[in-house]
């Protein structure tokens, strides 16, 4: 069997490592989102004004279009009369198709300095812009200050906004405008490295003559004022076409087209300015008999360089891995693009029921606990007579004594089955070993669990058996109060109440939480439905001919006790919690063992859930749990579980690129409304509330695990793997239980 359990454990390696990396994609994917929209808009220009010292004269006082031609800081004047329209922040989904049916009414040509995030999310604008014949240039990827920024960062927001454009339009550009740059005379010594840098890349920087700063919403007639140039000057002219609300651009823009129109201005673009420029000097020197061409060669723009014409010569035609990583990246962007809103949808659909469930659990839970304990309740005649007490027991050495001692303290008369399940260790002869008169062991060869408890059921003499794990105890009116409920003829099963006793560990104490919630909030909820899922394998009593009729323990589940109690459910019995019959039990002790075990409880569950799946077209009374405790149980024990890890991320992403402060609220919200749900069920168990310390780190360790464990067993089901009932070691540290405390 360990040779079986080991190859077992082998063939979920994959499966694990699949469940991590599908995590992994839908964290990077919301990453990717949060990149993209991280800076847009929000940030701030990280220095205050600085020296100019080390930046020559003549780049202060020239044009707007500075190149490093040949090594040498050399700027550009856009010429007189003539207009170079520029549009920062873009692309925009609405305001920058109206900017360019404005463009195209007028036949006139813009130059877009596009962010690189914006590109990726909106490619399709893009190729509109291209195509329309205006010129695209650099405007970073996220929109920051690069003066501060290191040379891999500034080299990373250059790269990665080339990449978008070539796959939103299939080409790159050499025109870069820096996040809030005006004009030359504000180059300062932070400034004045990253542009040489980048001019000896091959990059044209452009600034401003006229800013029309629309951005600051002052009415069409001053955008339309501050941008027009004075006397007959040609200017680089800065407007927005993203980055804020622009129906003021929109307005103002064909306006002043005609206005600058009707003054004799012509429009150009940054590489239209630039040649007219050349050919202008190149007039100038031909006249004052020098040799044509004085300003080509190097990077200039002014050739057409990668096929582009006159008004788009700083485009170049992408190809080879450039324009397979930025199609790839326009491909990623597209999928986070709609995934993170679908996710936000969905993790908020989820959130409500999860929050709509806690609600649920305390109000039915109070209701069960008043009806319960008052004078007046009673189940019916008091159950006086023996019953049948069923121990399978598989290498229980470490523990088997003290259950069998526990039992021994019964108020009520039982008898005792101990099934050995082929133990190597020597479990039987210490069963027998301890001489007590009412106990028999019964010995078979290894056949798993539910084939050891139909052994125990075949062999009880008694009309109700009682089930438990052979690692548990019991207190000494556990099997008293936990047959009581059979006193009604309707009730086929009773659901007891489970405890850690090794819980003064950190994984114990953690699992003490879980248990005390899920039985005294999740069972009494369930029992007020009348759709309890589960008898736990560690205390749960049967009449026994609702066992024989539902036939037995199943194997078809590595959860016979879910399996057989939706079976009872389906036959029209009746199945109840009793609080009251507490049984102690040893909780893994590792986190090895603790994967384990719930790998299997999950993985056993769904088994259970499919195999029953019929169950939601049952009829009449004994179609209940079909109608609400399987709809509940598939919502709230599998499907909330498994988005819950992206509500965790969701939450880191929202605190990094949405608001901190409110999202690190929200989640200490959720975290208290848990407080208060797990405390009420600490208070009505009557259990000391100095564990619930470790609730906080709970929520960030324990049930992460958990998630996992359960996306686990989703793909292993998905995938149609089986398990093996695998042996967890036990340490017998759970003795006799003194108390309840």
């Amino acid at each position: 069997m360990t040779r079986a359990a080991g190859k077992a454990a082998a063939l979920q390696k994959p499966r694990v490592i699949l469940a991590l990396l599908l995590l992994l994609a839908l964290t990077s994917v919301m990453l990717l989102d949060g990149y993209l929209r991280a800076e847009v808009g929000g940030d701030e220009r990280v220095r205050s004004n600085a020296s100019s010292s080390k930046v020559p004269d003549s780049v202060i006082d020239g044009g707007p279009i500075l190149s490093f031609r040949n090594g040498q800081a050399q700027t550009t004047s856009v010429p007189e009369k003539t207009i170079a329209l520029t549009f920062d922040d873009g692309p925009n989904p609405t305001w920058t198709p109206q900017i360019l049916k404005i463009l195209e009414e007028n036949d006139v040509p813009g130059t877009f300095f596009l962010v690189g995030s914006m590109v990726s999310r909106y490619p399709g604008i893009v190729n509109d812009v291209v195509d329309q014949g205006n010129e695209v240039g650099i405007h970073t990827f996220t929109h920051v200050d690069l003066s501060y920024q290191s040379d891999a960062r500034i080299k990373r927001e250059m790269a990665q906004t080339q990449l978008a454009l070539a796959g939103a339009a299939g080409i790159t550009t050499t025109l870069f405008r820096a996040p809030y740059s005006s004009e030359t005379d504000a180059i300062d010594n932070y400034s004045w490295p990253v542009y040489k840098k980048l001019g000896a890349e091959g990059y044209t920087s452009v600034f401003v003559d006229t800013d029309s700063d629309d951005w600051k919403r002052p009415g069409v007639s001053k955008i339309i004022k501050w941008a027009t140039p004075s006397k007959n000057k040609g200017a680089s002219v800065l407007f927005h076409d993203a980055g804020g609300e622009r129906s003021q651009t929109v307005k103002a823009l064909g306006t002043y087209i005609k206005k600058m129109k009707a003054k004799g201005y012509t429009f150009t673009t940054i590489s239209g300015a630039i040649q007219q420029a050349d050919s202008d000097e190149s007039a100038d020197g031909q006249a004052a008999g020098q040799a044509p061409g004085g300003r080509q060669g190097g990077q200039g723009l002014g050739q057409a360089a990668g096929g582009g014409n006159g008004l788009q010569a700083a485009h170049r035609t992408a190809t080879g891995t450039t324009l397979y990583e930025g199609k790839a990246l326009v491909a990623a962007v597209a999928v986070a693009e709609w995934t993170v809103p679908g996710l936000a949808v969905g993790l908020a659909v989820v959130g409500f029921a999860v929050m709509g469930r806690f609600g649920m659990m305390l109000i039915l839970a109070r209701r069960h606990y008043r009806k319960r304990n008052t004078r007046r309740f009673s189940w019916g005649p008091a159950i006086t007579r023996p019953v049948s007490v069923i121990v399978p027991a598989y290498n229980e050495k470490e523990c088997i004594a003290n259950t069998l001692k526990s039992l021994a303290q019964s108020t009520h008369p039982i008898e005792i089955i101990v099934v050995d399940d082929g133990s190597t260790d020597g479990t039987k002869e210490i069963a027998e070993a301890l001489g007590m008169p009412n106990v028999r062991v019964i010995r078979q060869e290894n056949a798993g669990k539910p084939a050891a408890l139909n052994n125990g059921v075949r062999n009880a003499s008694y009309d109700i058996v009682v089930m438990m794990d052979g690692d548990t105890v019991f207190e000494a009116d556990t099997v008293r109060q936990l047959v009581q409920p059979f006193a009604d003829p309707g009730v086929g099963a009773v659901a007891g109440n489970a405890k850690v006793g090794n819980r003064n560990t950190i994984i114990g104490a953690w699992q003490h939480i879980e248990y005390v919630m899920g039985f005294n909030l999740d069972r009494r909820m369930y029992d007020l439905l009348r759709c309890m899922p589960t008898i736990p394998g560690a205390i749960g009593a049967f009449r026994r001919e609702a066992v024989l009729a539902v036939g037995g323990m199943s194997e078809d589940t590595l959860a016979e006790d879910t399996d057989i109690t939706i079976a009872m459910h389906r036959e029209g019995w009746r199945v109840v919690y009793q609080e009251h019959a507490k049984a102690w039990t040893e909780a893994p002790g590792s986190l090895k063992q603790l994967w384990s075990q719930r790998y299997r409880w999950s993985y056993g569950t769904m088994q259970a859930l499919w195999k029953h799946r019929k169950s939601l077209t049952d009829k009449g009374p004994s179609g209940r749990f079909g109608r609400v405790g399987m709809p509940l149980v598939v919502i709230f024990q599998i499907v909330t579980p498994v988005f819950a890890p992206l509500i965790d991320v969701f939450t880191v992403y929202s605190m990094i690129f949405i608001d901190f402060k409110a999202s690190l609220l929200a989640w200490l919200a959720v975290l208290g409304i848990q407080l208060v749900c797990a405390a009420y069920a600490f208070r009505l168990d009557r259990e000391k509330y100095r564990y619930l310390l470790m609730m906080p780190l709970q929520q960030l360790a324990y049930r992460q695990m958990m998630y996992l464990v359960l996306i686990h067993s989703c793909i292993t089901a998905l995938t149609g793997g089986r398990l093996r009932w695998q042996k967890l070691k036990r340490t017998g540290e759970v003795g006799t239980p003194a108390g309840t405390s």
